[in-house]
């Protein structure tokens, strides 16, 4: 896509699931790619070597320009709750590939359980890493863009949950609707200067972490009647639209949420009349 080529890209929670994907197809793009990894060295490092791995078959099946590209991957361990490990992981981003011109927040996990009894300590948790992590990483990634006077983009991995109540993850979708507004009021504030910021809400999607319904022909099929297009999503589907929004393509885009979801967010109970006509 038009612009990614020699871009400087950090993703954040990029070893595995849609943060792998975004990753690879950024790598394929010819873009140097910062893996941000909590923890697991070896996971990370699978990562990296599928990137290399996907770089290589590109350039073998018609993409030979990217030799030339000199495309850079980093792996660098972060832990997004912690303003101390965020600010060292930019510092590290920014001395490998000397700037960052896209920042991809898509670090998050949740913890189910009943609103009346999940603990304070497990909410924090999930709105640490969800939405404030979202938050100091924009932040720093604006004050690079600011400080080098350039433009910038900012990619927030929400959830269709930014919409739609997800009872028994209270704090996983609190903080998906922060980040909606998040996205938003930073697009506003900074429009003007330059810097792009979008959101992309995956719905069902097939992602190691989903291996307990994927794998499961009942709890599939519970999952999938729900979505109007009657399957899940694929990590690659979500990173192509990351690659656009991100793209010289989406130039005109910001504050922007797109819902990459097979229709989940039009009502599905709605797809058969039963309302009074």
């Amino acid at each position: 896509m038009k612009g990614l080529k020699g871009k400087n890209v950090l993703v954040t929670g990029g070893s595995s699931g849609i943060g792998q994907a975004i990753a690879i197809r950024f790598g394929e793009e010819g873009a140097n790619v910062a893996i941000n990894y909590r923890k697991g060295a070896e996971e990370a490092q699978h990562t990296a070597d599928v990137i290399h791995e996907h770089i290589a078959a590109a350039v073998d099946q018609c993409m030979n320009r990217m030799q030339a590209a000199g495309v850079k991957t980093l792996l660098v361990q972060a832990d997004v709750s912690k303003e101390d490990e965020v600010k060292k992981m930019f510092d590290e981003v920014l001395m490998n590939f000397g700037g960052l011109d896209i920042l991809i927040n898509n670090a998050g996990f949740q913890i189910p359980g009943n609103s009346e009894e999940i603990t304070v300590d497990s909410f924090d948790r999930v709105i640490g890493t969800n939405l404030r992590g979202a938050f100091m990483a924009a932040q720093l990634a604006i004050k690079h863009f600011l400080a080098e006077n350039k433009p910038g983009v900012i990619l927030n991995v929400s959830s269709v949950h930014q919409e739609i109540p997800k009872p028994r993850f209270l704090s996983y979708s609190v903080s998906k609707g922060g980040m909606q507004n998040l996205t938003r009021t930073l697009a506003l504030e900074y429009a003007a200067r330059g810097i792009r910021i979008n959101g992309l809400g995956p719905g069902a999607t097939i992602t190691p972490i989903n291996r307990a319904w994927v794998d499961d022909p009942v709890k599939k099929e519970q999952v999938e009647q729900h979505i109007p297009m009657r399957r899940a999503a694929t990590s690659e589907e979500m990173a192509a639209v990351t690659a656009f929004l991100c793209s010289d393509d989406a130039a005109y885009i910001t504050g922007q949420t797109i819902f990459v979801d097979g229709g989940l967010t039009l009502y599905p109970s709605f797809e058969t009349a039963w309302s009074s006509e």
